[in-house]
């Protein structure tokens, strides 16, 4: 079904979120997308209200990433995107490249603490090229995070690393993203803190905020 944009935010602090799957095999057919559902299942678990969600299962071509990201920030006027797959150094791996295509700034730190989580796991978390980036325009302003493509692997990067009296050992990239989606003038979220304790200094803090430091 077609969606008219922008969408119509339901209150203030109604977070419009894109999401991104790009496969070559699961946008052609060949096999079912997992990140997509993955990931919606975590936001309505993470999330103290749930995001309106629009949702793209694209291939692996650079511009066509570019031109749904523009999509989705600037048409959509979703506040966050997360876009899982071709993140690696394969050849038809272009994400990264189509992200920083549609940048005003990058936002290094994200992607440097997921490859700190995941290589807790896995080796080769050092071959993931995730990049995470601001997209703006004069009235609006997105925050896009490449996620890894297996289910497992996204939530270990957005939760962290708890030990097993559920103390966070590593944090989570998702901790981060509440209080850089106030910078960056979008809506103010809070999560359930059992599953990620988002961060944000007191004085930015509203009174109802779960997540008290």
């Amino acid at each position: 079904m077609s969606q008219s944009f922008p969408l119509q935010r339901r209150h203030p602090d109604d977070l419009i979120v894109g999401l991104v799957s790009v496969s070559d095999r699961a946008s052609s057919g060949v096999y079912q997308d997992q990140g997509i559902p993955a990931l919606t299942e975590w936001l309505g678990q993470v999330l103290t209200h749930a995001p309106q969600i629009v949702s793209r299962l694209i291939p692996d071509e650079r511009d066509g990433i570019a031109a749904t990201l523009r999509e989705l920030v600037d048409e959509a006027r979703c506040d966050l995107v997360l876009t899982t797959g071709g993140t690696g150094p394969a050849r038809r791996d272009v994400t990264p490249e189509a992200t920083l295509d549609v940048a005003s700034r990058e936002m290094p730190g994200f992607a440097e603490q997921m490859r700190q989580v995941s290589l807790k796991f896995v080796p080769t978390a050092i071959l993931s090229r995730q990049v995470a980036v601001i997209r703006e325009s004069a009235d609006h302003a997105a925050l896009i995070i490449n996620l890894p493509g297996q289910p497992k692997a996204i939530r270990e990067t957005l939760e962290g690393l708890r030990d097993a009296s559920g103390a966070v050992q590593v944090a989570g990239v998702f901790a981060a993203v509440p209080y850089c989606l106030d910078l960056i003038g979008g809506p103010y979220i809070e999560t359930h803190p059992e599953i990620v304790k988002s961060f944000r200094p007191k004085s930015a803090r509203r009174a109802t905020d779960g997540n008290q430091q």
